[in-house]
Formats: structure tokens, sequence, C-alpha cells
């Protein structure tokens, strides 16, 4: 069985966006140009209003200048406000004096750099940052730790990839980002998939799988794809626990933060 979108979906995270930023002004959200921000900033266009969201579109040199054309279209279509800061001279700056070249380590700080940015218009505007993420990239690890995935909330981080291609449709955002192949844009001509070494498709009928508790047999048996390429995601998963949980903390006290206080 694939994952598709329930039909429930796109009002219950209008209403999960309208709760979550009661006491705020703003939805301050990093627009790339690709399909997870531009149904993220619609989404909470819909939920506030387009004059309570403010995109920050952060190009660099390995930007494309259709990701960068189609986030300002985007911006402009639904009457949304937003600034460019390039990130050339931040991302620059720390490569030298980290002498970080390494291609994992530039992209980190690329992203973590973005994260910067968008909490200082959050913090400035009485905004909430709020994150692009989806369930496939969060399930994987496929995100920078206090990177991109440094939000304040996630309104698509339970919709598989396949299911914001879906919801992406229903709300409108045009067919061209839709269609493009998805990017982190940290590298030039780097895509997810080419990253992650399987097709979104195939990806998100695997983490389906794992959620429905089956094991990589049973996964197997069911959708055809090859037993390495299920190991290796599952190997994804496990590697990427740190990546999903706040920072352990040892257990001292009658309630302990990250184990048993709930919030």
């Amino acid at each position: 069985m694939k994952p598709h979108l329930k039909e429930y979906a796109y009002q219950s995270i209008i209403e999960f966006i309208k709760c979550q930023t009661e006491q705020k002004d703003y939805a301050v959200i990093g627009l790339s140009g690709g399909i997870d921000s531009a149904v993220v900033s619609k989404l909470c266009c819909d939920a506030l209003g387009p004059e309570r969201v403010f995109n920050v579109i952060m190009p660099s040199g390995v930007s494309s200048a259709e990701d960068i054309n189609d986030a300002q279209d985007l911006c402009n279509k639904f009457g949304m406000s937003y600034t460019m800061i390039h990130l050339d001279t931040i991302t620059n700056a720390f490569t030298q004096v980290l002498n970080a070249e390494n291609p994992i380590l530039k992209g980190n700080i690329m992203a973590r750099s973005r994260m910067i940015i968008l909490y200082n218009y959050a913090h400035s505007m009485n905004g909430l940052v709020i994150g692009t993420g989806n369930k496939s990239e969060l399930l994987t690890g496929y995100f920078t730790k206090y990177g991109d995935g440094g939000v304040d909330i996630s309104p698509i981080g339970d919709l598989y990839k396949t299911e914001v291609r879906e919801l992406a449709k229903l709300i409108h955002i045009p067919e061209h980002i839709i269609s493009k192949s998805p990017s982190a844009g940290l590298r030039l001509g780097q895509t997810d998939e080419e990253d992650l070494g399987v097709r979104y498709c195939d990806l998100d009928e695997i983490l389906y799988g794992f959620e429905q508790m089956k094991s990589a047999d049973e996964i197997h048996d069911d959708t055809g794809i090859d037993m390495d390429v299920i190991d290796s995601i599952w190997d994804r998963y496990k590697s990427s626990t740190h990546k999903r949980k706040t920072p352990l903390i040892p257990k001292l006290g009658i309630r302990t933060i990250g184990c048993d206080w709930r919030e």
C-alpha cells in the first residue's frame, strides 16, 4: 500500500497553524522555490491571510535562477511579502574560518545560516519559524540538525513527500514547481533522490511499511523493491534517531525533560 493524502489533512493543518500562531504576528518561512516550502507558505497564507506571512528567500551561488524566480512569483501570486538575502558572504566567512572545504560541512553551514536568519526575523517580528520538512525527510534524517531542522512548528511533518505533492495540487501550487526534481539547494546540481539513493515514490512505500510495523521481507513482498534499498532506508532511519529527539539528559529527578516530563 502507498500513503495517500487524507481528506481531512488540509483542514487539520490549517487549524494547527491557526492554533500555534495565536500569540504571534507572523509566520516566517524560508522559501526556496521548491514544492515543500511553497506548500507550507500557501498553507500559512490560507490559515492566517497573506498579510501575516513573511517569506525569506535565501539564494547562494549554487541556487538556480528558476528557483529564485519561482519563489518570488509564488509570493506575488498569493500576495505574500518577502525579502531576499544572499547567503554567500555569510557562508564563505564560516567556511574560511573553519576551513570547512568538505561539501557536507559546507552544506550544513549553509543550512544553519538559513536558520539564524529566519530566527532573527521571527524574533524582531514576533513571529514563529515555520518548518518545511516532510515526513519522508524527517524519518530518514535528511535534514541538518539545528539547520532546516531548527524550527518552531512543522505543518507538513506528518505528510510523506508523495502526499505533499497531492496537497500541492489541491491548494493550486503551480505545476512546474510540483514537477521539479526536489533539491535541498546545498550543492550545484544536487537532488534529494540522488542523495537518498531511491525515488520518493519507492521511499514512501518503504517508510509507510515501517509505519505499519511491517518487516523488510513483508515490504519487499508487497512492493517488489530491492531488499538492499529497504535495508539502507532502515539504516538511515535508525542512525538518524538523535535528530528527531531533544538532547538526552541523565535521569536524576522525579520527572525528567525528554523522558517522562509531559508538557
